[in-house]
Protein backbone atom coordinates (compact mmCIF):
# COMPACT_ATOMS: atom_id res chain seq x y z
CA UNK A 1 0.00 0.00 0.00
CA UNK A 2 1.36 3.40 -0.91
CA UNK A 3 1.70 6.33 1.44
CA UNK A 4 -0.90 8.23 -0.59
CA UNK A 5 -3.39 5.36 -0.27
CA UNK A 6 -2.82 5.10 3.48
CA UNK A 7 -3.26 8.86 3.91
CA UNK A 8 -6.46 8.79 1.85
CA UNK A 9 -7.93 6.01 4.00
CA UNK A 10 -6.80 7.65 7.23
CA UNK A 11 -8.32 10.97 6.17
CA UNK A 12 -11.56 9.14 5.38
CA UNK A 13 -11.81 7.39 8.73
CA UNK A 14 -10.61 10.17 11.02
CA UNK A 15 -13.79 12.31 10.78
CA UNK A 16 -15.88 9.26 11.70
CA UNK A 17 -14.23 9.04 15.12
CA UNK A 18 -15.21 10.97 18.20
CA UNK A 19 -12.83 13.65 19.45
CA UNK A 20 -11.75 11.32 22.26
CA UNK A 21 -11.00 8.53 19.77
CA UNK A 22 -9.04 10.96 17.60
CA UNK A 23 -7.01 12.01 20.64
CA UNK A 24 -6.27 8.35 21.44
CA UNK A 25 -5.13 7.71 17.88
CA UNK A 26 -2.88 10.77 18.05
CA UNK A 27 -1.34 9.57 21.32
CA UNK A 28 -0.78 6.12 19.81
CA UNK A 29 1.01 7.65 16.82
CA UNK A 30 3.15 9.77 19.13
CA UNK A 31 4.09 6.71 21.18
CA UNK A 32 5.17 4.88 17.99
CA UNK A 33 7.42 7.78 17.09
CA UNK A 34 8.93 7.95 20.57
CA UNK A 35 9.64 4.23 20.45
CA UNK A 36 11.46 4.64 17.16
CA UNK A 37 13.59 7.46 18.57
CA UNK A 38 14.64 5.28 21.49
CA UNK A 39 15.86 2.42 19.36
CA UNK A 40 19.52 2.57 18.53
CA UNK A 41 20.75 0.86 15.41
CA UNK A 42 24.17 -0.72 15.34
CA UNK A 43 26.65 -0.52 12.49
CA UNK A 44 27.33 -3.36 10.08
CA UNK A 45 30.76 -3.68 11.66
CA UNK A 46 29.25 -4.12 15.13
CA UNK A 47 26.61 -6.52 13.80
CA UNK A 48 29.25 -8.68 12.10
CA UNK A 49 31.37 -8.63 15.26
CA UNK A 50 28.45 -9.82 17.40
CA UNK A 51 27.57 -12.46 14.82
CA UNK A 52 31.15 -13.78 14.76
CA UNK A 53 31.18 -13.92 18.57
CA UNK A 54 27.92 -15.87 18.57
CA UNK A 55 29.23 -18.36 16.00
CA UNK A 56 32.38 -18.83 18.08
CA UNK A 57 30.28 -19.59 21.18
CA UNK A 58 28.23 -22.14 19.24
CA UNK A 59 31.38 -23.80 17.89
CA UNK A 60 32.66 -24.10 21.48
CA UNK A 61 29.42 -25.80 22.47
CA UNK A 62 28.20 -22.86 24.54
CA UNK A 63 24.55 -22.99 23.55
CA UNK A 64 21.19 -24.32 24.68
CA UNK A 65 19.33 -26.68 22.38
CA UNK A 66 15.68 -26.14 21.55
CA UNK A 67 14.59 -29.13 23.62
CA UNK A 68 16.66 -27.94 26.61
CA UNK A 69 15.12 -24.48 26.33
CA UNK A 70 11.62 -26.00 26.29
CA UNK A 71 12.41 -28.08 29.38
CA UNK A 72 13.66 -24.97 31.18
CA UNK A 73 10.58 -22.99 30.18
CA UNK A 74 8.25 -25.74 31.41
CA UNK A 75 9.74 -25.35 34.91
CA UNK A 76 8.64 -21.70 35.12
Amino acid sequence: MTTAAIKKQFDGYLPLLTVKQQELILEMIKSFLETDKGSKRISKKQYNKELAEAVARIEKGQFVSHSEALKELSRW
